[in-house]
């Protein structure tokens, strides 16, 4: 089981989902069936492609907590094949089209978070990919997938516009899956809108370590950790190229 904190509250993530949903529900309905053919942040992949793989995510996750709910193991997907398909299939549609599928994919998972007691939050569900996990952590999967997506659409919702309590939270989780990469590099990273510091990989440092002091915003460090953005604006200590940071995801 993936080793995950217990949650602020249930109610608190299905709150922050809901929120976040609505915000990307407004961005996706100013589209434009032109926009949405053209290119987003993912190398590949149209706005339309974003936006079916955010719907086909509710869904899947949506599964997962069906599997927690009735004990029956749900596969958040048939096969990596069949999502990769049904994005695929469902990124030529309408911006009319995609932006109801958007909505009423969300309401869905909603509806059936409410659906689940406390016995069901805590069952182990197991997502396509990665280690098995307590069923409350779908949402915090949830909630990441729609704030960074939305970012991905570069339809006037960047990453400067992720709420701060999203950007601690991620950068703490972010930093702590890079950590069991070996590829990672030692770096101390300081966010300096908040003030507050995360380590890459901790093991590696020590009184003869030379690992790399890394300030920015903590928005612009998440977003490079993610691929999202290049760092350039980001000051390293010693000064120079900033560290390469594998694949996330």
């Amino acid at each position: 089981m993936t080793d995950v904190a217990e949650p602020p509250s249930v109610e608190l993530l299905i709150g922050r989902i809901d929120a976040a949903t609505c915000r990307l529900a407004a961005t996706a309905g100013r589209l434009s069936d032109i926009a949405i053919r053209e290119s987003s942040v993912l190398p590949g992949w149209t706005r339309g492609h974003v936006l079916t793989h955010l719907a086909r995510n509710a869904d899947g996750l949506r599964n997962l907590l069906i599997w927690a709910k009735t004990g029956v193991r749900t596969p958040q997907y048939p096969s990596r094949e069949v999502r990769d398909a049904q994005i695929e299939a469902g990124a030529t549609r309408s911006a009319a089209e995609l932006a109801a599928d958007i909505a009423a994919s969300a309401k869905e998972f909603i509806a059936q978070a409410g659906e689940l007691d406390a016995d069901a939050w805590r069952s182990e569900v197991q997502g396509l990919r990665g280690p098995a996990h307590p069923a409350w952590f779908t949402l915090s999967r949830r909630l990441f997938e729609v704030e960074v997506h939305h970012a991905d659409l570069a339809a006037g919702y960047g990453h400067a516009d992720w709420p701060g309590w999203f950007v601690a939270e991620q950068l703490y989780r972010v930093t702590g899956n890079l950590d069991s990469d070996p590829a990672t590099p030692a770096a101390v990273l300081t966010d300096a809108d908040a003030g507050k510091q995360y380590i890459l990989r901790p093991d590696l440092l020590g009184p003869d370590a030379t690992e790399r002091a890394i300030i920015g915003p903590g928005h612009v460090l998440l977003a490079w950790l993610l691929g999202r953005d290049d760092g350039r604006s980001l000051l390293a200590d010693p000064a120079g190229p900033l560290p390469r940071i594998p694949a996330y995801g």
